[in-house]
């Protein structure tokens, strides 16, 4: 097989070890080729331009541009480009928001290599790749639980511990509407008090610490 009709793959990830670690398996595989590896969500779409992989493995939680926003950026420019989430994250929101972006993939960190290499192959393929856990988990994703760009903002301060009032003053709104938009919020996670809210958002990945 020459090196034209290889799969290229590209790995964007902050830990250096992982990189390295997902380089050696590709590297080892007779049909594929690495191209390039990112530090960074910026870094990536920028050596993305230039290299223009065919598949394209990127973390969620990276630095300067997170990996939604750098799957979202590629494929506003590039519209055929393959890429695969690869993450420690597993919550519903986290797969909702990368496949929303573009994502044709969605793997969970620890994955055996053999099921790595069958993901960038069909990803390659123009196939999607989501494996069992995956699928369960979208699977029971609340309905109606998506939020609006205010309510994800107070939901936000929610869970930095804030209350009412310290929100108003933040967003510049009055407590009643702060008490509204935290009844939406509380609905549409289908919690009872602001707690629940918290644990739940942390879990589905609808917010970060």
């Amino acid at each position: 097989m020459t090196t034209a009709e290889k799969i290229r793959v590209m790995i964007a990830d902050d830990h250096p070890v992982v990189c390295r670690g997902l380089s050696a398996i590709i590297r080892a595989e007779r049909g594929m080729r690495v191209v390039g590896e990112a530090s960074n969500g910026r870094q990536l779409v920028e050596m993305f331009r230039e290299h223009q992989p065919d598949v394209t493995l990127i973390d969620l939680r990276m630095p300067v541009m997170d990996g939604v926003e750098a799957v979202r950026t590629i494929r506003e420019e590039f519209r055929n480009a393959g890429i695969l989430i690869l993450t420690t994250y597993r919550g519903d929101e986290d797969i909702f928001r990368a496949l929303e972006a573009g994502a044709q993939g969605y793997l969970l960190k620890g994955m055996p290599p053999n099921e790595l290499l069958e993901a960038i192959r069909k990803v390659h393929h123009g196939l999607r790749y989501l494996p069992p856990p995956v699928l369960e988990t979208l699977a029971n994703r609340p309905p109606n639980s998506e939020l609006s760009h205010r309510e994800l903002q107070v939901l936000q301060l929610i869970v930095k511990g804030m209350s009412n009032k310290q929100i108003g003053e933040t967003l510049g709104i009055s407590q009643s509407t702060v008490k509204w938009h935290v009844n939406i919020v509380l609905a549409r996670l289908n919690v009872s008090d602001r707690t629940a809210a918290a644990v739940t958002a942390l879990r589905r990945g609808i917010v970060e610490l």
